[in-house]
């Protein structure tokens, strides 16, 4: 089997969906960050598609190597490894139709055959409290169990309004009650000692884990804020390597690890961060906002990691996305549940696809 072409679409919301055709008709779907749709889109099409053509698709680690190695110097911290995202999760997606396995599966089988997701709300730094628990209740109402509000502050807004944040963290907590995992995440906005003392005043009332409290290439200030605070500080949004994780642990000292196989270079590394995480007892809760190719890979790996057990991130589902595939993935109840069909277990519906692409 060979690889023949690669293609990218890009969606009107923004999403970036990567195709691998081969030789033989077996076809994998990927999908890259959505940052900048138009940018990877060039970088699958003009520098990882003719490392790829005419090679075995199922080579699936030598073909990593090759993209992530022959493009190292064009940039590891962006568009490099999210591109090579696309194309990793798409030859996963075809060793398992190849195999008729699903992903978990080759990965050494499942823990869990549906995973519990939070809620990941965003937007809190526009919202008022009021807007903001609103929001939360229209989540419950769709049967999350678990949330997470997060702040948008970014690390060049540090220290905007951690009172408003404090009160919106403490009228979503009184709204939800005692017994609801609830997380807050500063989007990299605070000096390290607004996260400690605001950390501290969240704690009293039961926050599930703190997230970028500090900006993101502040590992010293990652450090004091984890090693001041009981709760669970997590990170990792923003590092994409195997190497800047092991970093991100020892030197940032954080208690949760959180790649985004959408941007991390896809399941490999993915894989290979979330058995770094195992090594060192860390918490394993993946950043994810693609609802739909990005979640399902997302699921295969954290259901195929025994330490993955806490409530993932979800950010609902998006009925424009679920249109493109035949049987998109299956929530109730506040749990996703994990596709048993080959690969991915996903399958796109190409004459929806085709009516919905953004040419270029």
């Amino acid at each position: 089997m060979k690889i023949t072409d690669v293609t990218v679409s890009l969606l009107p919301w923004g999403s970036v969906f990567v195709q691998v055709h081969t030789d033989e008709g077996v076809q994998g779907i990927g999908e890259c960050s959505p940052m900048n749709g138009p940018v990877l889109a060039h970088f699958v099409e003009t520098a990882l598609k003719p490392l790829v053509l005419g090679e075995d698709p199922l080579d699936v680690d030598r073909l990593w190597r090759k993209m992530f190695f022959r493009t190292y110097k064009l940039g590891v911290m962006g568009v490099q490894p999210e591109a090579i995202s696309g194309i990793d999760i798409a030859l996963w997606d075809i060793r398992g139709k190849v195999t008729g396995l699903p992903i978990w599966k080759l990965l050494g089988g499942r823990y869990r055959e549906k995973v519990l997701m939070y809620a990941s709300i965003g937007g809190g730094a526009r919202m008022s409290v009021e807007e903001m628990v609103q929001k939360v209740a229209q989540y419950q109402e769709k049967g999350f169990r678990a949330f997470k509000i997060r702040m948008d502050w970014r690390a060049d807004r540090q220290d905007v309004d951690p009172e408003k944040d404090f009160r919106m963290f403490v009228a979503v907590r009184k709204f939800l009650g005692d017994a609801v995992p609830l997380s807050f995440d500063a989007n990299n906005g605070y000096s390290v000692s607004t996260a400690i003392s605001q950390g501290r005043r969240f704690e009293d009332y039961g926050i599930y884990h703190f997230e970028e409290p500090v900006p993101q290439y502040d590992y010293g200030g990652l450090a004091q804020v984890a090693e001041a605070l009981d709760v669970p500080i997590a990170a990792g949004e923003h590092e994409y390597t195997r190497w800047q994780f092991r970093d991100l642990i020892l030197q940032a000292k954080v208690d949760i690890v959180q790649p985004d196989v959408v941007k991390c270079a896809g399941i490999s590394e993915m894989w290979r961060i979330g058995v770094l995480a195992e090594t060192f007892h860390k918490h394993f809760v993946p950043h994810q906002t693609q609802p739909t190719i990005g979640t399902a890979a997302n699921l295969h790996v954290v259901a195929a990691l025994q330490h993955a057990s806490r409530p993932q991130e979800f950010t609902g589902e998006r009925p424009e996305l679920n249109a493109l595939f035949r049987e998109p993935l299956r929530f109730e109840d506040g749990y996703l549940f994990v596709p048993d069909r080959p690969g991915l277990g996903l399958e796109l519906d190409e004459e929806a696809l085709r009516a919905v692409r953004v040419e270029r």
